[in-house]
């Protein structure tokens, strides 16, 4: 059994798609991170990042419990753990680390900073949200050339470079990306959409309550660390 530390961001989705994908049997452990409760001490013991998805793999390397943290980790983790998703003759499998690495360090990162100045920051930030929405357009672009001449992001097949991809592809609309203007990531994310994990996963999304929404000004800024949690 797997214990997955969760809520429904974009890289808490990606660990869902993967655990659905893989069928290995998981229980959810809500950690809602507009209450703070990923500083509690008990979490922090198990990601001293201090954010989600962690996973306990209570039966990992040599039967002993693992905890694994960052989503990337997650994925690559549960590939190996499932010889699924990500392949084993080298070249294959670093064409699909390769643009695992560009959701990593790019598409989540640029989409994240974007959604935060549009829609979380205060009046004049202009620049910001200019600079974000450039790079998350330019990223957009890189995919598309990249789906024109590949099925999938690491290749002829589905791995953890789409699963990672997928989750933070279903906010393109609201990141000022037009599926008319990139019809190869439209045709890539329309068959991702349709695998039944997926749809089971995202099912089980929405299910999960937040209180990000009705979460207090303190709360909020903590989590953004700003207001008395900023450092600079």
């Amino acid at each position: 059994m797997i214990d997955f530390y969760a809520l429904t961001s974009p890289n808490v989705q990606k660990v869902f798609l993967m655990l659905e994908e893989i069928e290995l049997p998981y229980r959810v452990i809500p950690v809602d991170v507009w209450k703070g409760d990923q500083f509690k001490p008990e979490f922090v013991k198990l990601n001293p990042n201090a954010k989600i998805p962690v996973i306990v793999d209570n039966e990992g390397p040599g039967g002993k419990p693992y905890t694994c943290f960052e989503s990337g980790a997650i994925l690559m983790y549960l590939a190996e753990k499932a010889g699924k998703y990500l392949p084993k003759e080298m070249a294959a499998r670093f064409d699909v680390i390769q643009w695992l690495m560009i959701q990593l360090t790019g598409i989540g990162p640029m989409s994240g900073q974007l959604v935060h100045f549009k829609r979380f920051a205060p009046a004049g930030n202009d620049y910001s949200v200019s600079r974000y929405q450039t790079e998350v357009r330019r990223l957009y672009d890189v995919m598309e050339k990249r789906l024109g001449a590949t099925a999938f992001l690491g290749g002829p097949d589905y791995s953890i470079a789409d699963i990672a991809t997928f989750p933070w592809a279903r906010n393109h609309d609201a990141l000022g990306v037009k599926w008319d203007d990139h019809p190869n990531c439209a045709r890539w994310f329309g068959a991702i959409a349709e695998r039944p994990a997926v749809k089971r996963a995202l099912a089980k999304v929405e299910t999960i309550p937040s209180v990000r929404d009705s979460a207090k000004p303190e709360d909020v800024d903590r989590f953004f660390g700003r207001g008395r949690w900023a450092r600079a």
